[in-house]
């Protein structure tokens, strides 16, 4: 009601306003335009002889004139209210339905149903307010989702770590383990939970694009050598073969050392990971446009399609007994893309089951004119 009002008293003032400019016009323009034929008609009246006629005659049509044009303005006024009446009743009819389906709207969504969106009833500002807000519902169902899907991730992510310790204690008190048994076990579960908490602490950052990134320019091959000197003995214990092929030369790259070989090492976990006994990783790195490319191939079991699309998101695992059994926290790859784009390139992966996966990522060039940030 209250914006009816506003609305009404609005469009009346603006109807007053013209009636009393057009009324302020025609005092200042009226006279000058009817005296003219008053004056012809005094001029004939006067070649007839009738002077003190034509004078009274002059003063009552002046008189009847002004009379009649300031009533016509007058009995505008209810028509003008009226118009007013109309288009405020119409105006507020259309705000106050969108008005009431944006409150209805937020108020649902503050007792958490994201889920809700608003009719697109308008094609105009009113229409977009509405297309705006569903956006808006959209992503905090999003949000939404992802922080409960995380928080059920997590604590099934913890239940097995902490049924293990409270097994290995059950064992030390019952006498079937022995201390030094028991102690290992729990030292291992420790390191495991431990190993999930900063993951999902680098998780977070990097989500939250809070990773500190210093980039300098970093020769590719000498990153490769770097990441194969670090992990060539657990390939080595495991059976499989770890190589590595890079074009010479490679301009230089502009990335943040320690991130690359995170990266790497993050491909090679999962690399070694999933391929077997007998297997082999090669790591390559090529010119690709104004970016060198970086690859970890494995003759791994491969990834079925319908996974890839999902293979970057958090603790997702496409085995994930096996990935849960090895140790593997499903947050390494996540961990991988948001650095790999902290640094300003991008990494994608293709597979074909049965025949093996390889994992790229592109780094920009060092061009000699990039600043350190």
């Amino acid at each position: 009601m209250r914006l009816f009002l506003k609305l009404f008293l609005s469009h009346l003032l603006v109807a007053l306003l013209a009636l009393l400019l057009l009324l302020l016009l025609a005092e200042a323009f009226a006279p000058a335009f009817y005296r003219g034929h008053v004056e012809r008609m005094l001029h004939a009246l006067s070649m007839m002889g009738g002077g003190m006629m034509g004078e009274a005659l002059r003063r009552d049509l002046e008189e009847g004139l002004r009379s009649t044009l300031t009533a016509a303005l007058l009995a505008a006024l209810p028509l003008a209210a009226l118009g007013a009446l109309l288009t405020a009743s119409f105006a507020s009819l259309r705000l106050a339905r969108t008005a009431r389906l944006l409150a209805e709207g937020s108020r649902r969504m503050a007792e958490g149903e994201y889920g809700v969106r608003l009719p697109l009833l308008e094609r105009d500002e009113l229409g977009e307010l509405a297309l705006h807000f569903n956006r808006l519902a959209e992503a905090l169902e999003k949000v939404e989702k992802t922080r409960a899907e995380l928080i059920g991730t997590v604590a099934h992510e913890l239940r097995t770590p902490l049924a293990a310790l409270q097994g290995y204690a059950e064992g030390l008190m019952d006498g079937v383990l022995s201390k030094e048994k028991a102690a290992e076990g729990i030292l291992r579960e420790v390191k495991a939970m431990r190993r999930l908490v900063e993951d999902l602490s680098l998780v977070s950052r990097v989500a939250a694009k809070a990773v500190e990134i210093r980039p300098k320019p970093l020769d590719p091959k000498g990153l490769l050598e770097e990441a194969l000197a670090r992990f060539q003995s657990a390939f080595q214990a495991k059976g499989v073969a770890l190589s590595l092929e890079a074009q010479d030369p490679l301009p230089q790259v502009w990335a943040d050392e320690e991130r690359v070989l995170q990266v790497l090492a993050n491909l090679l976990t999962n690399a070694l990971r999933h391929t077997p006994q007998g297997g082999e990783v090669r790591l390559r790195a090529f010119r690709q446009g104004e970016a060198v490319a970086f690859q970890v191939a494995d003759t791994g079991p491969g990834i079925p399609e319908e996974h890839l699309p999902h293979i970057f998101e958090r603790f997702y695992r496409v085995d994930k007994a096996r990935s849960r059994k090895e140790g593997g926290s499903g947050v390494g790859l996540t961990v991988a893309k948001g650095l790999v784009e902290a640094m300003g390139g991008r990494i994608f992966v293709e597979s074909r089951v049965g025949e093996g996966t390889t994992f790229t990522f592109t780094l920009p060039l060092y061009t000699g004119l990039t600043l350190k940030g």
